[in-house]
C-alpha cells in the first residue's frame, strides 16, 4: 500500500496508540452507566448514544462518534468475554500493523458505517458490523488463534470468521437494502486493506491448479506406453482397454478400441 505508507510518514504522529484500549474502557463504562445509571440518564443511556441518522438531523451530532461506545453485548455474563475479544483483536492488529494503520482501518469501517446509516436512515444501535470486521481481518493474519468460547471450549478464530463471513453473506443476499448497505459499509474496509492480497492468490491458485493439471497429463503421457490418438486415453487411465496401431494412417498412430475404426485417417503432406 504505497499510499497509505506515504499517509503513515505524513500523519503517523497523529495516530491514537492504543486506540482500542481506549474503545475497551469506554464500552465498559456505558455498560456500566446503563446498568446501574438509568435513573439519573433517565432511560437507556444506549438509546442517546446508538446512530440513529433521524436525531443526528434534529442535531444530536454526538452520535456520529458515540455509537462505537455502545458494548457488544448488554448481557453481564458474556459482556467481560465479548470485551475481551475485542480487545485482543485491536492489539493483535496494532502489533501487526503500527498504531497509524489500526486507526486508518477501524475509521474508515466508521466512515463506511455513518455513511451508509445517512443515506439508508438505518439506526446502529452499536457498532456489532464494524467489530466482526476487526475480526475478519484478526482472523486473516493470524488463522490459527485459538480462543475459549465461553472461557471453556478451544477454537481456532478462522473457524468463527467463516461462520461470521456466513452470516453476514445470507444478510446481505436477503436483508432489505439497508441491510445490505449496512453490511457492506462495515467491511469495505477490510476489502480495501485485504482486497489485493486476495485477487492475487486467488489467480495464484487457479493458475496453480491448471500448471498442476497440464503436469499431471504431461506425466501420464510420458510415463505410458500406449495412448489413444483421438481420447488421449492411456493403459494407466483403463487397464482393460486394447490398443492398436491403424495400418492406413502414415505413421505410428495408436488408437484405442472405440476408435480404432472410428477415426479420421492421417496422411503425409506432399510437397
Amino acid at each position: 500500500m504505497g499510499l497509505l505508507n506515504r499517509l503513515e510518514r505524513k500523519f503517523g504522529k497523529f495516530a491514537i496508540k492504543g486506540l482500542m484500549t481506549y474503545i475497551v474502557a469506554l464500552n465498559m463504562a456505558v455498560f456500566l452507566l446503563d446498568l446501574f445509571g438509568r435513573e439519573l440518564f433517565q432511560g437507556s443511556i444506549i438509546l442517546k448514544l446508538a446512530l440513529i441518522p433521524g436525531k443526528v438531523l434534529e442535531g444530536e451530532v454526538w452520535r456520529l462518534i458515540t455509537f462505537i461506545f455502545v458494548p457488544p453485548e448488554l448481557d453481564p455474563l458474556f459482556i467481560i468475554f465479548a470485551l475481551i475479544l475485542l480487545y485482543n483483536y485491536g492489539i493483535g492488529l496494532e502489533e501487526e500493523w503500527g498504531s497509524f494503520r489500526l486507526n486508518v482501518y477501524y475509521f474508515i469501517g466508521v466512515l463506511g458505517i455513518i455513511i451508509g446509516a445517512m443515506i439508508t436512515g438505518f439506526p446502529y444501535i452499536g457498532p456489532h458490523f464494524l467489530n466482526l470486521s476487526l475480526m475478519f481481518a484478526f482472523a486473516r493474519i493470524y488463522p490459527h488463534y485459538t480462543i475459549n468460547l465461553f472461557f471453556v471450549i478451544p477454537v481456532k478464530i478462522k473457524y468463527l470468521a467463516w461462520l461470521s463471513w456466513v452470516s453476514m453473506g445470507i444478510a446481505f443476499i436477503f436483508g432489505p437494502s439497508p441491510i445490505k448497505i449496512a453490511v457492506a459499509a462495515a467491511v469495505v474496509n477490510y476489502f480495501i486493506f485485504f482486497g489485493k492480497e486476495i485477487l492475487f492468490k486467488s489467480r495464484v491458485r487457479s493458475g496453480s491448479v491448471v500448471r498442476k493439471a497440464v503436469y499431471s497429463q504431461h506425466l501420464k503421457m510420458k510415463n505410458s506406453m500406449h495412448r489413444c490418438t483421438v481420447c488421449g486415453i492411456t493403459e494407466k487411465d483403463d487397464p482393460q482397454m486394447d490398443f492398436r496401431y491403424c495400418s492406413t494412417c502414415e505413421g505410428d498412430y495408436e488408437y484405442c478400441m472405440e476408435h480404432l475404426k472410428n477415426h479420421e485417417h492421417v496422411k503425409k503432406s506432399k510437397d
